[in-house]
């Protein structure tokens, strides 16, 4: 073997050592991302199946087909991502590329839209009357939705980019990419490719409004419009309680109402911050990169590939946050998923809310009777938010 050869690969031998443990490093991170996406979603899934409670309430049939669509985006979309990152190639060929591309739009998007349509989902029943809820979110109607959320985003997957029609206009970007990768090839001496996703003015717009910005802002005003009437409800039923114990000694009353009173801004703190958490966690995994995906066709394709990736995944960071923020935190989900992992433990099993002869009382909200017993499904108060 000649000297210079032996050289070459001496320094490239030498390279692969000081790479490997950064590589290591990001191996174990993906695999953890991959894993606890996985089992958070399956798990969410395994207690709304097993659950006859959480069967009844509406907003989790969402809840199931958002863990589906992340359980998705974990199984068929992280790992060949990941494995690309970590060889800096594309080992599947072209056509393949362009299926995973597609499934990678498809379900990212259908998530987004899931988010969105528990927001509204939760809108309607915290804002509006619950036999105004009842009639707006039928069987039919939540179904409809859920349909919705699988079916646009094929418009902006599979159709336009089996087509072709992402590329339209960047020939002459998309062969200059091209002839570079044929060279890095070449000078590698393998058969990779590269698996580059470039898009064109048009396609980054509608995309991008497609599956974020329109949801993000139905998201915000969903969520904003929830805290104020939720908060304004909370601050209503404070004053029937303390209208009602207004018989009391002045001592005991004065101690009740400033007993309720830090109550309750106890429970708007908390209930701001969980919103805050919800919408602060969608923004900061997914604008990175719809911001990036808007503004890289505007400076001619510039933005880094490091940037690139680190933004993507970022945004696959949330299918393993979802079940986090959307399950996890609730109390009915916490119940049934330590009913689950210990096996079916007695002392994690809820009693019946509804039990025969329970009583029943009212409260005037507004004009219209709210019965308690409703509480746990119609999300009327600010408890019900933080819970």
């Amino acid at each position: 073997m000649p000297a210079p050869e032996r050289s070459a690969r001496f320094l490239s031998w030498e390279y692969e050592v000081n790479l490997m443990p950064k590589r290591m490093a990001l191996i174990c991170f993906l695999s953890l991302v991959m894993l606890m996406s996985i089992l958070g979603n399956l798990l969410v899934m395994v207690a709304v199946c097993k659950d006859r409670q959480l069967r009844k309430i509406k907003t989790n049939y969402f809840i199931v087909s958002l863990a589906f669509a992340d359980l998705l985006v974990s199984v068929l979309v992280m790992p060949f991502g990941a494995i690309e990152l970590v060889h800096q190639h594309w080992i599947y060929g072209e056509t393949f590329c362009l299926v995973r591309t597609s499934l990678d739009v498809l379900l990212t998007t259908a998530s987004i839209l899931h988010l969105c349509c528990i927001a509204l989902d939760r809108y309607y029943a915290i804002c509006c009357q619950p036999l105004v809820y009842r009639n707006k979110m039928t069987p039919m109607r939540v179904a409809l939705m859920i349909g919705g959320c699988w079916v646009i985003p094929t418009f902006i997957s599979f159709l336009p980019i089996m087509q072709g029609w992402n590329s339209i206009g960047i020939d002459h970007v998309v062969g200059t990419l091209s002839v570079c990768i044929e060279q890095r090839r070449y000078s590698q001496g393998n058969n990779s490719t590269s698996c580059v996703f470039m898009v064109n003015k048009p396609y980054a717009l509608t995309c991008s409004v497609v599956a974020f910005y329109i949801p993000l802002v139905l998201m915000v005003l969903a969520y904003q419009r929830i805290y104020v009437t939720a908060r304004a409800h909370a601050l209503q039923i404070s004053m029937l309680q303390r209208a009602g114990g207004a018989g009391t000694s002045g001592t005991a009353a004065g101690t009740g109402s400033g007993g309720s009173r830090n109550h309750r801004m106890r429970t708007e703190t908390k209930a701001a911050k969980t919103l805050c958490i919800i919408m602060g966690c969608f923004c900061l995994c997914w604008a990175p990169f719809f911001v990036t995906n808007v503004v890289d066709p505007f400076i001619d394709y510039t933005v880094p590939d490091k940037l690139w990736s680190a933004c993507l995944w970022l945004g696959y960071i949330n299918s393993m946050l979802n079940p986090i923020l959307y399950a996890f935190l609730n109390k009915s989900f916490r119940r049934a998923f330590l009913i689950i992992l210990c096996c079916g433990r007695k002392r994690y099993r809820r009693p019946s809310i509804l039990v025969p002869g329970a009583p029943c009382t009212a409260t005037q909200i507004n004009g219209s009777t709210h019965w308690k017993q409703w509480y746990p499904y119609a999300s009327l108060t600010l408890q019900t938010v933080v819970s």
